[in-house]
């Protein structure tokens, strides 16, 4: 005889059929707080006296995406029996969402947790570039407005406003603008009192993250609008004098050498090279661009509205500043760079910032800013430079601004004197000479095709290995592109290859579209 041993437990409903929990989604990319908003949300729930239930299942911020932190939370039932609550949210089931930034709104509504009977959406709209963008050889920046179109439909609700710089401007985090939005949305059955009184009870920046909350809770009840585009950036306008002498002798060569189309383009250019480098830079620059603008007029220019030159202007300053060990250095020492990070994480005068970064330089950087000569000799002798490559090769943590790496970076960035006499200089010169000899070529039968040739330099870009995969599909579009030179459509198949590359870290699609283009050769 089989005894019946099963435990059997009393699992009376906590309420009425009709109960149901109301479910919050949170998604936050690492260091905007969505811990401590869904911690915020709890304490908020408990003290209130309902039951409450936080989970979060974490991702790799920017790479493989956000962590959710999903809450289900409902009043304590009769007798003090606890609900048993869901531990992940499920789609068309979620009363909630609120996204940390704009992007990952889009990607909510993508795994179907906004649904147009049920969801409020909060979100911020402004971005934060994940690192796939970031790695585009061009311009990789999503597009925002596929997820504004999709927010109107997929919602029942949306509050959505750049919450990020409400946070910044009262000196404190996004976590406490999202509570502030989610306060005033009315989804939760608390007053604005106690949502504030959590607040109160943490440990520091209580007042500048009250004062953050009440904007961001005024902001959302005053109706904010579901998206907001940023404002378009203002064109560089051609001033007609500087107070430099130098600078405005460079200027004055701009305006009678460069037609008028291309003066606001080639000013920014130009400002581009000084910088880079010094003002003979800023000649040489001026120099090459008017050739290319006579080849330009050759070809009658005139009637494409100097199309040719005015990319020119652009991508030839591009193609000389380019990323070598000097520049990074320079970059990272820079006053307005570190001023940049303490205003965009709102950090008072008082307060001091400390960055660490990790660097990997490879020996092919260091080599390449040597004089031509002794880099030759380095490369040379493969046994003193394996045993050099084995002492630099490898990652480290820089703090940044510690005396002995601050030290360290502006001696590097103050090399930039000798840039000319290096081996990387004279490879970047030797390889923008013959992408510019590719472009004059096609000028003379094809003007749409030159135009083409020299866009390709958006390609190429960064140092290290990123500068090397970014040169590898600049070479495999100009290959491809000079094998079907001779066909009227030419341009409109460089346009093709520069659009997949540019949206391809893989190179799938840009093999797919080279092995279309084999097959009507």
């Amino acid at each position: 005889m089989i005894r019946d041993e099963t435990v059997k437990l009393d699992l009376k409903p906590a309420g009425g059929p009709s109960e149901r929990p109301i479910s919050i989604a949170i998604v936050a990319m690492g260091g905007q707080g969505g811990g401590v908003l869904t911690d915020w949300i709890v304490a908020l729930a408990e003290d209130q006296g309902w039951i409450a239930q936080s989970t979060s299942v974490p991702g790799v911020a920017q790479r493989t995406g956000a962590t959710i932190y999903y809450i289900e939370m409902m009043p304590a039932g009769l007798g003090g029996r606890r609900p048993i609550l869901a531990q992940m949210p499920t789609p068309g089931d979620v009363d909630v969402v609120i996204a940390s930034e704009y992007m990952e709104a889009g990607r909510s509504i993508l795994r179907g947790i906004v649904t147009p009977d049920r969801t409020v959406l909060i979100a911020s709209s402004h971005r934060t570039l994940a690192v796939t963008e970031k790695m585009a050889p061009g311009e990789g920046i999503a597009d925002n407005g596929a997820v504004a179109d999709a927010v109107h439909i997929a919602a029942r609700r949306q509050i959505v406003f750049d919450m990020n710089a409400v946070a910044i401007d009262h000196g404190s985090v996004i976590s406490a603008a999202l509570f502030g939005a989610l306060a005033a949305s009315a989804t939760l059955p608390f007053a604005r009192e106690a949502f504030q009184g959590i607040i109160r009870q943490g440990g520091k920046g209580i007042q500048a993250s009250l004062a953050t909350f009440d904007a961001a809770f005024d902001r959302a009840m005053h109706g904010a609008p579901p998206s907001e585009a940023p404002p378009a950036a203002a064109a560089a306008k051609l001033p007609e004098r500087l107070a430099d002498r130098r600078a405005d002798a460079l200027l004055q060569t701009l305006r009678a050498t460069l037609p008028q189309e291309a003066h606001d383009m080639a000013f920014l250019g130009l400002k581009k090279v000084v910088d880079f480098q010094d003002a003979a830079y800023g000649e040489e620059y001026l120099s090459r661009l008017a050739d290319l603008h006579a080849r330009d007029a050759a070809a009658g220019g005139t009637d494409h509205g100097f199309a040719f030159t005015v990319e020119a202007a652009k991508h030839l300053a591009n193609a000389m500043v380019y990323d070598d060990l000097i520049r990074v250095a320079r970059s990272k020492t820079r006053t307005a760079r570190r001023d940049r990070i303490r205003t965009e994480l709102g950090v008072r005068a008082e307060q001091i910032v400390r960055t660490t970064e990790y660097m990997h330089p490879r020996m092919e950087e260091f080599v390449s800013a040597m004089p031509a000569p002794l880099a030759r000799w380095f490369l040379r002798h493969r046994r003193f430079y394996d045993w050099a490559n084995r002492r630099i090769d490898k990652g480290r943590r820089v703090s940044t601004y510690s005396l002995r790496w601050f030290l360290a970076l502006s001696l590097l960035g103050a090399m930039r004197p000798t840039r000319r006499w290096s081996l990387r200089h004279q490879t970047e010169t030797r390889h923008r000479e013959d992408w510019l000899s590719a472009a004059s070529g096609a000028l003379q039968t094809n003007y749409a095709l030159a135009v083409a040739i020299l866009k390709f330099r958006r390609l190429i870009k960064g140092y290290s290995d990123t500068h090397v995969r970014s040169l590898s599909k600049f070479n495999k579009v100009m290959k491809t592109t000079q094998t079907i030179a001779d066909r009227d459509d030419a341009a409109m198949w460089a346009g093709l290859l520069l659009s997949a590359a540019v949206k391809d870290a893989s190179h799938d699609s840009l093999d797919g579209a080279i092995r279309t283009i084999e097959t009507i050769r």
